[in-house]
């Protein structure tokens, strides 16, 4: 399915990517600006968003239900981070308004993608 390979491209090589480069740059905490469980968060996403992507390749209803959670919460962070943190607003935030356009997309397919997965995969 198409999605399904849109959605694992954006988590591997955009996210999965971007945290990995940011751990190996930084480690676990690679934005000085941000709190500690913040930092630990986004640098947690490593390992979630490839974790994500690996399901979903593998048809893997989990996938769906793991991309659907770590987006939310990844947007909920960065619209933190933004508002209460950097005091800026969405339109200055490139980043996020991606990160949230995303974010749509995933929430108001994932259950279209995820009921056509097999039903014998979890």
């Amino acid at each position: 399915m198409a999605l399904v390979t849109v959605y694992a491209v954006v988590l591997v090589f955009v996210g999965a990517a971007s945290h990995t480069a940011d751990l190996v740059r930084s480690g676990l905490r690679p934005y000085s600006w941000a709190p500690d469980w913040l930092n630990l968060y986004w640098s947690s996403l490593a390992v979630f968003d490839s974790l994500a992507a690996l399901l979903l390749v593998n048809g893997r209803r989990a996938g769906v239900d793991l991309m659907c959670v770590v987006m939310a919460t990844d947007l909920m962070a960065n619209w933190y981070a933004a508002y209460s943190i950097q005091h800026s607003d969405f339109f200055a935030q490139p980043g996020l308004q991606r990160l949230t356009a995303f974010t749509l997309l995933v929430l108001a397919t994932g259950p279209f993608v995820r009921s056509r997965l097999n039903l014998s995969t979890i």
